[in-house]
């Protein structure tokens, strides 16, 4: 997917450009940048083209994140989204979330799970705050973001926060113990996130049990070297600190 971010990264950061200066400036053959932005099914997603022939990217891939509220049911500054009340701010998510086709269908406790959801974030963001300071209100947080265009593509984030150089991917579970299988579905989205924001931004997926206290640790995904993350709510910002390193 190396390539698919080049291209991606380079449409986001012109208003306009064809194939030919793609292939150009990235020193690859024209057949084969065609081909991916015809046939990636990312690129459908992420990027559009106009009647002169020149591709444009959705989103912005730097701050602040200009159409990420096309896939996102909310999007803004931990600030803005601090001074909202829960009714407020579920009002704006599920106006967003019907913009985005996200299903509200609420038999298995969705607006439940959206409201526990908040609660974590609330908290995170004012422990960060008190650990931090003021600056990390200018971070951004979205909710829900749903890459479900076409029928080719299936990306489902429930929180992302954006902080200058890295995306915390949130992926919340109403339990109180590790699923492996949850463990592969947080991480699974991480390289098309990537392709997503650019190479200037580090992916940071992260498994929240939000039925469990005081639980942080890192845990294999499936069969790798690699790890994961996993925390209870009220231990997120461990989590932070391990990539962020403001304890020290």
């Amino acid at each position: 997917m190396q390539k698919d971010r080049e291209i991606c990264a380079l449409i986001c950061q012109r208003n306009g450009i064809r194939a030919r200066e793609i292939a150009a400036e990235l020193k690859l053959e024209r057949r084969e940048v065609n081909q991916l932005l015809y046939s990636s099914p990312l690129m459908k997603e992420l990027c559009w083209q106009d009647r002169d022939y020149q591709w444009h990217g959705i989103m912005k891939q730097g701050y602040p994140h200009t159409g990420l509220q096309e896939f996102a049911g909310y999007y803004d500054t931990a600030a803005n989204f601090l001074s909202l009340t829960e009714e407020e701010w579920l009002e704006q998510l599920t106006e967003g979330c019907s913009n985005i086709g996200r299903n509200l269908n609420d038999t298995r406790g969705l607006f439940h799970s959206f409201r526990d959801c908040r609660e974590q974030m609330v908290r995170l963001f004012r422990d960060l705050e008190d650990m931090i300071g003021e600056s990390v209100l200018t971070w951004e947080v979205a909710f829900e973001l749903r890459l479900k265009r076409s029928r080719h593509v299936r990306i489902y984030a429930d929180v992302l926060v954006i902080t200058e150089d890295k995306i915390f991917s949130l992926e919340f579970k109403m339990k109180n113990e590790v699923d492996p299988e949850e463990v592969l579905q947080a991480a699974k989205y991480s390289p098309y996130l990537e392709i997503m924001f650019g190479p200037n931004y580090e992916v940071i997926p992260v498994l929240v049990l939000t039925a469990v206290r005081e639980a942080f640790d890192f845990v294999p995904i499936g069969k790798t070297d690699a790890v994961l993350p996993v925390c209870s709510g009220d231990m997120l910002f461990n989590v932070f600190d391990e990539y962020l390193g403001f304890l020290n």
